[in-house]
């Protein structure tokens, strides 16, 4: 990508619906009406100016890309530390570790969430039921069977399976921060030191 625009590129980047465009119109007339320059120069200026923008733009994609890619990694690699860190607290009988910077670290207790899983059977029977958009809808049946009322239900019992999906999400290391109004300014003197096993 280059550093330094050219003045029309910098010219493109401030258009807007908002915006008077009378300017850049006037700013392209000048450009074609310029009779020390050569067609060719012009007709590459502005189509580079165009080019620039394009490929800042590919740029700022191919970079948004990795960005959220690395997002998703990172998250992954922090949930996946607070877990750990957890269960190390959890076998040493630890649930509190006071900081002093950080007020504490303390621990989320483990949580079972159940979700139900709907397999169709029978697609057809289930749509003919009245459970359908374009395709089977599991977001009707799931309310059918939460009301447990439905007129329905016997019926649809015989075309679905119902499986319980439990999910469970382990005990995490959690960062409590000090009410302090300028945490920022807070230093710690101390260095946790790990010692070397001889």
């Amino acid at each position: 990508m280059k550093l330094i625009n050219y003045a029309l590129q910098t010219q493109i980047e401030t258009l807007s619906e908002t915006k008077s465009q009378k300017f850049f119109k006037s700013y392209i007339q000048q450009i074609l009406e310029d009779d020390s320059k050569p067609y060719y120069q012009k007709a590459d200026y502005v189509g580079l100016s165009l080019n620039e923008l394009k490929n800042k733009i590919d740029y700022l994609s191919t970079n948004i890309k990795e960005l959220q890619a690395l997002k998703q990694k990172l998250n992954e690699s922090l949930e996946i530390a607070k877990v750990l860190t957890a269960d190390v607290l959890i076998k040493n009988g630890v649930d509190r570790v006071d900081g002093n910077i950080i007020s504490s670290l303390t621990l989320t207790k483990e949580s079972t969430t159940i979700k139900k899983k709907i397999t169709i059977k029978d697609e057809n029977a289930v749509m003919g039921l009245g459970f359908v958009k374009f395709s089977v809808d599991e977001e009707a049946i799931s309310k059918a069977l939460e009301e447990e009322s439905s007129k329905d239900l016997k019926e649809l019992n015989k075309y679905i399976k119902i499986e319980n999906i439990k999910t469970t999400n382990p005990a995490k290391v959690k960062i409590n921060t000090k009410r302090a109004v300028n945490n920022t300014s807070i230093t710690t003197d101390e260095i946790l030191q790990l010692k070397q096993a001889s």
